[in-house]
C-alpha cells in the first residue's frame, strides 16, 4: 500500500502538469526540443563545426611513426653491397614529419569556406526553429479559435433549449398546439449538429497540435490564450519596415548568403591549385640487418650505428594538367553565379510573404470591423424577429432565419479575429 501512494505523489506533479492549459511559449519549447527534423539539423551542423576546425587544424604539421620487418630467402645483398646465397632479414624504424609552406592559399581559403558553410548550416537550422515557431502558433489560434466557434455553437444551442422549455410550459397550459413545437425540435436537432461538428473540429485541431509536439496523448491537452491578443495590444507593422529588417536578419537570407561566400572562396581555393606548393619534410630511422653464414653486429649496436636524419624542401609546380585545374575554376565560378541567384530567390520570397502577410492581415482587420457591426445589426434584428415571435406577428422560421444570421455572423467575426491576430504576429516574427 505504501508502494502505491509514493507513486502516487510522485506522478501527481505530471498529472497536475498534464491537466493544466499549455501556454504558446510552452507549446514553442515542447516543439523545438521533439522536433526530428531539428535535431537532425543540429547533426548536420555539428558536422560542419568539425569540418571548419579540421579546415584550421590542416595548418599544422603531421607527424608519423613506421616499423617494418623483412625476409629475404636466397641471394641477399650483404653489408659490402655485395650478394651472396645467403638468407637475411632487417628490422627498420622511423619517425617522419611534414609540414606545408606554401599551397597558393588554399588552406586558408578552405578555412574561410568551412566557416561560412558552417554558418549556414546555423542559420539554416534557426529557419527550422522559426518555421516551427511559426507552425505551431497557427496550430495554437486555431484551436482558440475553434474553441470559440464551440462556444457559440453552445450558447446559440443554450438559447434554443430555453425557448423550448418556454414552449413546453405554453403546451401544458393549453396555450399552444403542440404541432408548433416540431418546427423548435428541428432546429434543436440541427444546431446539436452545429455543436457536435464543432467540437470534432476542435479534437483535430488539438490533434494536430499534438502531433506537431510529438505527444503521445492529447485527450487532456488543453491551452490558454495568449494576453497580448487584445486588441488594443495589437501593432500592424508595416510591410516596408518589416521588409527592411527581415532582409538583415532573417535566417534564410543570412544562410543564402553564407553559401555564397563560400562558392566565392571554392574559385579562390581552385584557383591556388595554378600556384606551386612547397612543403618542409623531416625523417629520422635506424634499423637491424642480419644475415646467415657472417658475423652480425648486436642489435642495439646496429640501431645506434644506423641512425640517420634527413630534412628537405619539396617543391611541386604544376605545368599542364589536362586543364582539370582550368576547368574546375569554371565549374566554381558557374557555382558562384547559381549561389547569386539563390540570394536574389530568397530575398524575393521573404518579400512576397511578408507583403501577403501584410495585406491579408488588413483584409482580416476590415473583415473583423465590418463583422463587428454586422453583429450589432444582426443582435437588434434577432431581438426584433424574437419579439414579433412572441407577439405572433412572425413565424418560428423567420425567428431563425435571423438567429442562423446572427451565428454566421459571430462565425466570421471570430474568423476574421484570429486571422488578424496571427497575421500581425507572423510580421512580428519575421521582422
Amino acid at each position: 500500500m505504501k508502494k502505491y501512494i509514493i507513486i502516487i505523489i510522485l506522478l501527481a506533479p505530471v498529472l497536475i502538469m498534464a491537466q493544466r492549459p499549455w501556454t504558446l511559449q510552452q507549446c514553442v519549447d515542447t516543439a523545438l526540443a521533439n522536433n526530428r527534423n531539428v535535431k537532425q539539423q543540429s547533426f548536420l551542423k555539428k558536422s560542419k563545426d568539425i569540418a571548419y576546425e579540421q579546415a584550421r587544424q590542416n595548418l599544422l604539421p603531421d607527424l608519423n611513426a613506421s616499423a617494418g620487418q623483412n625476409w629475404n630467402f636466397g641471394r641477399s645483398l650483404a653489408a659490402d653491397n655485395v650478394y651472396q646465397s645467403s638468407n637475411s632479414s632487417k628490422t627498420s624504424f622511423g619517425i617522419s614529419s611534414g609540414l606545408t609552406l606554401f599551397d597558393g592559399m588554399k588552406m586558408k581559403y578552405n578555412i574561410d569556406a568551412s566557416r561560412a558553410d558552417m554558418l549556414a548550416s546555423e542559420a539554416d537550422l534557426e529557419k527550422i526553429k522559426q518555421d516551427i515557431t511559426m507552425n505551431v502558433a497557427l496550430g495554437f489560434m486555431q484551436i482558440l479559435l475553434n474553441k470559440e466557434l464551440l462556444q457559440i455553437a453552445n450558447e446559440q444551442l443554450g438559447l434554443t433549449h430555453a425557448k423550448i422549455e418556454q414552449r413546453k410550459a405554453l403546451v401544458a397550459s393549453g396555450k399552444l398546439a403542440e404541432g408548433e413545437m416540431l418546427e423548435l425540435y428541428a432546429q434543436e436537432s440541427k444546431e446539436e449538429m452545429s455543436r457536435l461538428q464543432a467540437e470534432n473540429t476542435l479534437k483535430l485541431s488539438l490533434l494536430d497540435l499534438a502531433q506537431y509536439l510529438e505527444l503521445e496523448h492529447f485527450e487532456d491537452l488543453d491551452v490558454v490564450a495568449p494576453e497580448n491578443l487584445l486588441e488594443n495590444e495589437l501593432q500592424l507593422l508595416s510591410a516596408n519596415e518589416v521588409i527592411a529588417s527581415a532582409l538583415n536578419h532573417r535566417p534564410e537570407i543570412k544562410g543564402a548568403e553564407y553559401r555564397l561566400k563560400s562558392s566565392e572562396y571554392n574559385v579562390l581555393i581552385a584557383k591556388g591549385n595554378y600556384m606551386p606548393t612547397l612543403s618542409l619534410g623531416a625523417n629520422y630511422g635506424t634499423g637491424y640487418y642480419n644475415m646467415s653464414n657472417i658475423p652480425n653486429n648486436s642489435f642495439g649496436k646496429q640501431l645506434n650505428d644506423n641512425m640517420s636524419a634527413t630534412l628537405g624542401l619539396n617543391l611541386s609546380i604544376p605545368i599542364f594538367n589536362k586543364y582539370q585545374v582550368r576547368n574546375n575554376v569554371r565549374s566554381a565560378e558557374l557555382g558562384v553565379k547559381s549561389s547569386k541567384i539563390s540570394v536574389d530567390n530568397a530575398k524575393l520570397e521573404l518579400k512576397k510573404t511578408i507583403q501577403q502577410a501584410y495585406y491579408n492581415a488588413l483584409g482580416a482587420k476590415a473583415r473583423w470591423d465590418a463583422s463587428q457591426k454586422s453583429e450589432t445589426a444582426s443582435r437588434e434584428a434577432y431581438r426584433f424577429a424574437n419579439q414579433k415571435y412572441e407577439a405572433g406577428r412572425a413565424s418560428l422560421y423567420e425567428l431563425y432565419q435571423a438567429k442562423n444570421n446572427l451565428t454566421q455572423v459571430l462565425g466570421e467575426k471570430i474568423q476574421a479575429k484570429y486571422q488578424y491576430f496571427f497575421r500581425v504576429k507572423m510580421l512580428e516574427l519575421m521582422k
